[in-house]
């Protein structure tokens, strides 16, 4: 049984969902009223998208509510894991938030926390009783899409190990390596690279986990221009998009992600929705 505390985030088909009403007091804390009507001896999952504290703690009630119902196995699915990029301490004074958000779900004792395309290998080692579902087949769909006759693009060092994952899943996709700098004080980048001569006109698929602000593929799509490449498309598990999309939209033919965080409802983006 399925227990979907986002109302417009149903991955999971073919279950039976909880019914529930939640809202927020006027003091600003969240509360929630499960409906008993289900049988707590199965196992219940529990879906949300976690955008924030809020977020984090209506999912703390709705695992004591369940609790105190007396459900004894509870599995989470929450594509985007919070903070997942903030798995390092870089300079004095900074937490670490990605493990601030790991101890409050740990606390909650779940049988299995199951995340889509984490950041890095610090968030499941981390989080208790974690399963990673890794983009395959995400990337297979954009594949599907635009065509085969295209190179995966790994935007730099850290998405190399997982990029290179999705090219043999795909059955051998050529890999171009790119790499950047980041000043950690201000979170400027620059020194884009392409460690390919000529793409002699291929098309290009940029794939990454997360697009916030999109500087990353901006500065990476002009630096592929200058290497001969033909159309660009970017590929993204977790769309957040905060600057919107009319300098992303003039560099790249297609965008792709899932509803992972978030909807978009006009947008010049297409979404491939999850369906488990």
């Amino acid at each position: 049984m399925i227990l979907n505390l986002d109302p417009n985030f149903r991955p999971f088909s073919g279950q039976k969902e909880i019914e529930f009403k939640s809202f927020t007091f006027s003091g600003g804390e969240p509360h929630i009223k499960i409906n008993p009507g289900f049988d707590v001896s199965k196992k219940i999952t529990i879906t949300h998208r976690l955008n924030s504290f809020n977020d984090l703690g209506l999912l703390c009630l709705a695992v004591d509510a369940l609790r105190r119902m007396d459900v004894k196995v509870i599995d989470l699915f929450i594509p985007y894991f919070p903070a997942a990029r903030q798995d390092r301490v870089m300079i004095k004074g900074e937490p670490l938030s990605v493990k601030v958000y790991a101890d409050v779900i740990n606390a909650m004792k779940l049988n299995k926390v199951f995340v889509f395309d984490a950041h890095s290998e610090v968030t499941p080692a981390l989080v208790d009783n974690c399963e990673v579902i890794p983009n395959h087949t995400f990337i297979a769909a954009v594949i599907k899409k635009i065509g085969n006759d295209v190179k995966l693009i790994s935007p730099d060092g850290g998405a190399l190990k997982k990029i290179y994952k999705v090219s043999e899943f795909l059955g051998g996709v050529d890999v171009v390596e790119c790499s950047k700098s980041r000043d950690v004080k201000t979170g400027r980048l620059s020194g884009f690279k392409v460690y390919e001569d000529n793409l002699n006109g291929m098309d290009c698929l940029i794939v990454d986990d997360i697009c916030d602000g999109g500087g990353t593929f901006i500065g990476l799509a002009q630096e592929l221009e200058n290497k001969n490449a033909g159309k660009l498309y970017l590929a993204v598990s977790h769309g957040i998009f905060n600057k919107g999309f009319e300098e992303l939209g003039s560099l790249f033919t297609k965008i792709f992600t899932t509803n992972s965080f978030k909807d978009f409802d006009g947008e010049p983006v297409e979404v491939i929705k999850f369906l488990l």
